[in-house]
């Protein structure tokens, strides 16, 4: 007896979905991020076990990224990176988002700009400020 072939209009969990989308590069990191709310539909946080449906828009944390994305096709299985792209189109206001956000971490805009390690009178005062000794 042979085993069902997946078919792209079977059924498909959430999960399943970012991970043949390559979102996240094994299913239990999506899980992972799906159950910690970093993804969300309709601006409520979604469960592994949801039914994603073509049309639906989703948007994506990882990491410093930001995606809002809406469902093309859906799949089981996990391909190569053309292919994957082809599931989902990411909606144009997130990618001048992104883009932006990329340009000033670039820039260094973000963040604290240190010149190197603290000398041993910067220690002395962080320690102070800490409240003793460390």
């Amino acid at each position: 007896m042979r085993a069902k072939e997946p078919k792209d209009d079977d059924k498909v969990r959430l999960d399943k979905w970012l991970w043949a989308a390559r979102f996240y590069k094994t299913r239990a990191l999506a899980k992972e991020a799906i159950e910690g709310g970093k993804v969300h539909h309709q601006g409520d946080r979604c469960k592994p076990s949801k039914e994603p449906r073509v049309g639906d828009e989703y948007v994506i944390r990882a990491g410093f990224d930001e995606r809002t994305v809406v469902v093309r096709a859906l799949s089981v299985v996990r391909r190569g990176a053309p292919e994957a792209q082809a599931l989902y189109e990411e909606t144009a206001e997130s990618l001048a988002r992104r883009e932006e956000a990329a340009a000033l971490r670039k820039a260094g805009a973000l963040g604290v700009q240190t010149d190197g390690r603290p000398t041993k009178k910067q220690r002395r005062q962080i320690q102070s400020f800490r409240g003793g000794q460390d």
